[in-house]
């Protein structure tokens, strides 16, 4: 009896640190895609005749990872890091202009060039979290319902279903919020198309992420 109950007190605790390896390695991936997705947002690059934001590339990743936490960790922890995300993000964009407004040692010739390229527009930073943010938290209530009033079957469908509702948010407020008025509008439509279809294209792709993770 000692040895059954021994070796089944092995197995929980290899368990617990399997789910636990896996929560930091989803968690840091979505934080990650955060910052890199609001660093490459400075970068409008025209793509196929659409004008496109260079954190389009990388950010739809963090919605599969978000339902990835939420599978994992569950609501709660999903929320946290969304908060921790925005957070991060905020903070990242003040080191950088404090770093920029440092004045430079004598020899160091790249001043202006860090500056065009890491000195925050706040506009832009500011938009890019509100959106994260409100998409990312609609996000998580509509995989909370789809999994606890609707299926736990068909992973797949719970992270089509919650990211073809925030992909369209995420990218309408960053959008006009970013470059409205600063952009015509024709522009900023089409970097909200642009947005919408590399999204959705990026959901597709990454559905399968979903059943890499255990919970329900």
């Amino acid at each position: 009896m000692t040895v059954a109950v021994s070796q089944e007190q092995t197995r929980t605790q290899k368990t617990t640190l399997a789910f636990s390896q896996a929560g930091v390695l989803v968690v840091s991936a979505y934080i990650a895609a955060q910052i890199l997705s609001d660093i490459g947002s400075l970068k409008i690059a025209q793509v196929m005749g659409f004008a496109v934001d260079g954190g389009t590339f990388i950010y739809p990743l963090t919605f599969t990872l978000r339902d990835m936490v939420h599978k994992l960790l569950g609501r709660k922890a999903a929320r946290t890091v969304i908060f921790a995300a925005g957070v991060i993000n905020l903070l990242m964009a003040a080191y950088f202009a404090f770093l920029s407004a440092l004045p430079p040692a004598a020899d160091w010739l790249l001043q202006e060039s860090f500056i065009a390229v890491l000195n925050p527009v706040w506009r832009i930073v500011i938009a890019s979290i509100a959106a994260e943010l409100a998409s990312e938290l609609l996000d998580t209530e509509v995989y909370h319902i789809w999994v606890s009033r609707v299926t736990r079957r068909y992973q797949w469908a719970r992270v089509l279903v919650s990211n073809s509702i925030s992909i369209p948010l995420d990218s309408l407020i960053f959008c006009w919020g970013a470059f409205g008025g600063l952009l015509p509008a024709q522009v900023v439509w089409s970097i909200f198309w642009a947005n919408v279809l590399i999204k959705v294209a990026t959901t597709l792709v990454s559905l399968p992420g979903i059943y890499l993770v255990k919970g329900e």
